[in-house]
């Protein structure tokens, strides 16, 4: 399958899941972080780099793009539908996830029959004894819940990103601005996937539990270039795992190389 081809999967809420295919070779799911889609995000450029070796499927997690939202949200709907693109990929794929989307790859690995493999790259846990405000999911959800999409990504960037508010203004002028005000409110679901694991005191019991109980093989990832707490994260992620590899890719960030990142994923799952 060398074109890319754009097609939807039902979830088990009814949730109407779009995803494109594109690619030759075992399956492989790639999982965003938030704001990011097949509209816009790192996956579509890594999808490119992986499809000569893997059929690739990408996905508009709920709420974003082209996909629905059934409302009634809790971080078991997003396990379901990963679990409804396994399907779509005939049963079995292997899986890789960024950001806040290898957290839900991280949770949801051991509940999802198929599951062959998972890489994750930069999973944001906090555990160096700092992390985001206590009260940011709270405002987040009040303010999202008030319509007020633009003031969500913002708390978003200062609180949870770290970027001073003196650059937020300029970003607005970005074409990809209304994509991602569009999508705003699953910063919502982004938060509760995190859970406590952004508090910057270790991960939450949830994670642990997850992480022990996923006996599939994993590679946890982090760049060489990006702040200390993706690594410091990275590693409290694979101490609870049973099957992990660690590495770090020398002078990445969290936006990695696909050209880069690509082929390590790859030779993961398929060596």
């Amino acid at each position: 399958m060398n074109t890319t081809e754009s097609r939807t999967v039902t979830s088990a809420d009814g949730t109407r899941i779009a995803y494109s295919v594109t690619g030759d070779g075992p399956a492989l799911v790639l999982v965003d972080g938030a704001l990011c889609s097949r509209a816009f995000g790192p996956l579509p450029a890594l999808a490119t780099h992986l499809a000569d070796r893997f059929t690739v499927f990408t996905y508009d997690r709920r709420g974003r793009n082209e996909s629905g939202d059934a409302g009634n949200y809790a971080p078991a709907r997003e396990t379901e539908d990963l679990a409804a693109m396994v399907a779509a990929a005939g049963g079995s794929a292997y899986v890789y996830g960024i950001s806040s989307g290898a957290v839900l790859v991280l949770r949801s690995a051991a509940k999802i029959d198929g599951v062959l493999a998972v890489a994750v790259y930069e999973a944001p846990v906090m555990v160096e004894g700092y992390g985001i405000p206590a009260d940011y999911a709270s405002r987040l959800k009040s303010i999202v819940a008030a319509g007020r999409n633009s003031d969500a990504i913002d708390l978003f960037n200062t609180d949870v990103v770290g970027i001073p508010a003196e650059y937020l203004a300029p970003m607005k002028a970005m074409p990809a601005w209304p994509l991602m005000e569009s999508g705003a409110a699953t910063l919502v679901y982004d938060a509760a996937i995190m859970g406590d694991s952004q508090s910057g005191h270790g991960l939450d019991d949830l994670l642990v539990e997850s992480l022990t109980s996923i006996s599939v093989p994993a590679l946890v990832l982090d760049g060489g270039a990006s702040p200390s707490m993706f690594r410091t994260g990275a590693d409290a992620i694979t101490s609870h795992l049973n099957n992990a590899e660690r590495r770090t890719l020398p002078e990445q960030t969290h936006e990695a190389d696909p050209a880069v990142l690509g082929p390590v994923i790859a030779d993961f799952f398929l060596n």
